[in-house]
């Protein structure tokens, strides 16, 4: 006999997969548009996961990353983070924007520009398939990028909103150039009275 609660389990997946497959092709759509050249998308891995590791999947928290914040206002407000490694990030400027990134000298201002773009333009995206879903309003502030370790990252996040909610859905975001696959990560951390709102409006009963 099938578990309710596994089968819950699966049918709140289901629809973030669904979620995370919509936003997906909206971000490649959009970004396709702003950089008038074809953007090639996986299907996202998307799962839920305790806010804890949210640093271990980006490489730990001394791992140099850049970030795209945002914070989420309206029904369910919540925290985004688009983080992408270095490495991943100079690949994803010279893909998308043909720049070519020097390790030594940093990131220029057009550079930080293009990356906070890109992570808006993938929130927007994932947050308005969502809130589609749900039919809550939800929508994002002004986006603000930062390099640093990511530790030091999701610390800023919990400094300048307080407590955030125990648990993050994760979507892998990758992106294809020829035969190499560019891998960001973008985690949605509702707040603590969220995730509950996301799932009713969902049609998910409480457990």
């Amino acid at each position: 006999m099938v578990n309710p609660l596994e089968k819950l389990e699966a049918f709140k997946m289901d629809v973030l997969k669904e979620v995370g497959n919509i936003g997906a092709g909206n971000a490649a759509t959009a970004l396709s548009r702003l950089l008038d050249k074809p953007v090639d998308m996986n299907v996202p891995t998307v799962r839920l996961i305790p806010f804890e590791q949210i640093a271990d999947k980006v490489g730990g928290y001394e791992q140099v990353v850049i970030a795209v914040f945002l914070r989420v206002e309206g029904d369910a407000p919540g925290n985004m983070f688009f983080i992408i490694e270095e490495n991943s990030a100079r690949k994803l400027l010279k893909s998308l924007l043909s720049i070519e990134t020097q390790v030594e000298s940093g990131y220029s201002e057009m550079e930080y520009s293009a990356l906070s773009e890109i992570g808006n333009i993938l929130a927007g995206s994932y947050l308005s398939s969502l809130a589609d879903f749900t039919q809550l309003s939800m929508s994002p502030t002004v986006p603000a990028i930062a390099i640093d370790m990511a530790g030091a990252i999701l610390s800023y996040g919990l400094v300048q909103y307080g407590e955030m909610g125990d648990s993050a859905l994760l979507i892998d975001t990758t992106f294809l150039e020829g035969r190499e696959e560019l891998e960001g990560h973008f985690f949605l951390i509702p707040d603590p009275e969220s995730f509950e709102k996301i799932f009713s409006a969902l049609g998910v009963p409480n457990e």
